[in-house]
């Protein structure tokens, strides 16, 4: 069994998300883009596979992106 993921690396996907790039998602969330970066790294890294696909126009999330943003809305809430 996993252990629980970081709510504030949470917080930060769906930011990224939502934003569609890294560089909004950074502004929203009052961090530096290399901070974001990180954060979605770090995610990929604890469930083992991309978020994300991106390219010059920003950022378009994968099927497991996909599957983790309808666990993360779900749990909302306690990002905050």
């Amino acid at each position: 069994m996993r252990p629980p993921l970081d709510p504030g690396l949470l917080a930060t996907f769906l930011a990224v998300l939502e934003h569609g790039r890294i560089s909004a998602a950074a502004r929203a969330e009052h961090l530096s883009q290399p901070a974001v970066t990180d954060r979605i790294r770090r995610l990929e890294r604890a469930l083992g596979a991309p978020l994300f696909t991106r390219s010059v126009q920003g950022v378009t999330p994968t099927a497991a992106g996909e599957r983790l943003a309808v666990h993360a809305r779900a749990h909302r809430q306690l990002l905050a």
